[in-house]
């Protein structure tokens, strides 16, 4: 007999058939004749109750089994006349598959501290708040490939491993089959297993230019690495970006695709996760929903750099970073714009050029450029993009000026060169998503495995 997730279970709208699942054990009661169970087994936050009375075969060893064990039940399921349930299971079998000491397991029937779960990461999705954490970063990946797909975007695998470093920041994961310590030989980097230097990606975006001149409109979702030094709760070293480019297209284009794409997925969620998302708003950041139903139902404001600085410098307000105009803004000048003046999504456009990456598109004034960041109620900015510098002589003469080498570039200076189009695209921090629509405040606990300084177990 095939198993049935709980939420299928629960969303049942009949009892009185033959069920069976597969689960672990959250709590048990040993009354005289019968025992309680707990049972959850991951596809919701909602456990099932499973009642064995001592017919069961092998009872006496069932009501030694403790929290966290495993097992699988099968029974008629019922209404239940206990309050806060819809139904449980009267069980006729129960198989149980591996058993948990109850002395060492460390998952307790008490609230425990998220840093303490970080040591424990193998087991924190048992918890109600990581098994809902994870569910709602399930969700926002189908979402963000539904988004995309719906519209004809091709999804694309761009290099984890490159040898050139997409936003000149220079903090990035050397990969090397060369042993630094070996006193026996000298090695140069022509000897290196791929022959130059390389590291891991920071960005699959200027690959994702190359293809977009090919395919249309494309779009990339997957791992990116930073080797930065910092123990921040909005930083990790390996993070997941999800990066849309579009040919033919300038930045307008990239605003309104940014604002559509904000909507549908957060929408999901709401739709898809509102058990879990209730959760996050009793327990982890109240008013998580109404943030999102509020910038679902937004018209997003479009206001330049320099509008926005004229807006801060004449607030009133003691920023604890001073604004003034070719300065990059901070998440409380981010904060206060959507939060306090405007009430709500705020795309800021025309940056100053020094303050940008090479890559993008110049303004007639030669001062800015052509670029767009996303701003939300709650974190600041969500979405950076821009549109990109098709011109041959205009990005070699902006990577001339920031000490850029032409040949390490010659292969995206080569699409310039041949059939150059307009295109513009935005990047998105999946974790920074994640953590905005749960309300959790540590990046940490957005990721099952999270990776920074000083740690890299499980």
């Amino acid at each position: 007999m095939q198993a049935t997730r709980i939420k299928e279970l629960l969303n049942s709208d009949k009892t009185g058939f033959e069920v069976k699942i597969n689960g672990w054990v959250r709590t048990k009661r040993v009354s005289k004749g019968f025992s309680f169970f707990e049972i959850n087994d991951g596809s919701c936050l909602s456990n099932i109750q499973v009642v064995a009375e001592e017919d069961v075969p092998g009872y006496r060893e069932i009501i030694e089994i403790g929290t966290g064990s495993s097992i699988s039940v099968k029974g008629d399921l019922i209404d239940s006349p206990g309050k806060g349930q819809k139904y449980e299971i009267k069980a006729k079998e129960i198989v149980i598959y591996g058993k948990a000491d109850p002395e060492t397991y460390p998952l307790q029937k008490k609230r425990h501290s998220f840093e303490f779960l970080r040591d424990i990461a193998h087991l924190r999705a048992r918890t109600n708040t990581f098994g809902a954490v994870f569910r709602l970063r399930n969700a926002l990946s189908y979402a963000i490939h539904s988004f995309f797909q719906e519209r004809g975007f091709v999804y694309i695998h761009t290099p984890i491993i490159t040898g050139n470093d997409c936003e000149g920041a220079g903090q990035m994961f050397r990969v090397t089959t060369i042993d630094e310590n070996a006193k026996e030989q000298v090695l140069t980097e022509a000897d290196d297993f791929f022959g130059k230097r390389t590291a891991l990606t920071v960005s699959g975006q200027l690959e994702g230019e190359l293809l977009a001149t090919a395919l249309g409109n494309v779009y990339t979702f997957g791992p990116t690495f930073r080797a930065e030094n910092s123990n921040t709760s909005r930083h990790l070293s390996e993070f997941w970006m999800v990066e849309p480019e579009m040919a033919f297209a300038r930045l307008e284009d990239d605003i309104k695709l940014a604002e559509d794409f904000l909507k549908y997925i957060f929408k999901y969620c709401l739709d898809k996760c509102m058990e879990d998302m209730e959760f996050f708003d009793l327990r982890i950041k109240k008013g998580v929903i109404a943030n999102l139903e509020d910038i679902v139902k937004s018209d997003f404001i479009t206001v330049t750099y320099t509008e926005a600085v004229k807006i801060l410098e004449n607030s009133g307000e003691k920023f604890e970073f001073p604004v003034h105009w070719g300065v990059d803004l901070q998440s409380e000048h981010e904060r206060y714009l959507t939060e306090n003046e405007f009430k709500k999504p705020v795309i800021l456009i025309d940056y100053p050029k020094e303050i940008k990456a090479f890559y993008m598109k110049n303004n007639d004034d030669n001062k800015t450029v052509r670029a767009m960041d996303v701003l939300v109620p709650g974190i600041g900015e969500i979405i950076g993009g821009s549109e990109r510098e098709d011109n041959l002589d205009v990005l070699m003469q902006r990577m001339s000026e920031l000490g850029l080498n032409p040949e390490d570039y010659w292969w995206y200076l080569d699409i310039r060169k041949f059939g150059s189009v307009p295109h513009a695209g935005f990047g998105l921090g999946f974790e920074r998503t994640v953590q905005f629509v749960s309300g959790m405040q540590n990046i940490r606990d957005v990721i099952p495995f999270p990776r920074t300084p000083k740690s890299a177990d499980f």
